[in-house]
């Protein structure tokens, strides 16, 4: 079995920030939202990123 990734190993390389990354996923998994409304909310808050990015 391997060991725990720590949140500077899992967060490591990514665009964005970790808050922001936590937050979509927040969003995504309580509020049944799409990922094209996720890209929505994303924009209307200063940030510009496609629904790919959320899938991923």
């Amino acid at each position: 079995m391997s060991k725990p990734k720590s949140l500077d190993e899992l967060f490591a390389g990514r665009h964005f920030d970790r808050e922001v990354i936590i937050l979509c996923v927040r969003w995504f998994l309580r509020y049944k939202f799409s990922l094209r409304d996720m890209v929505q909310m994303m924009t209307e808050r200063g940030l510009s990123l496609a629904h790919a990015t959320i899938l991923r």
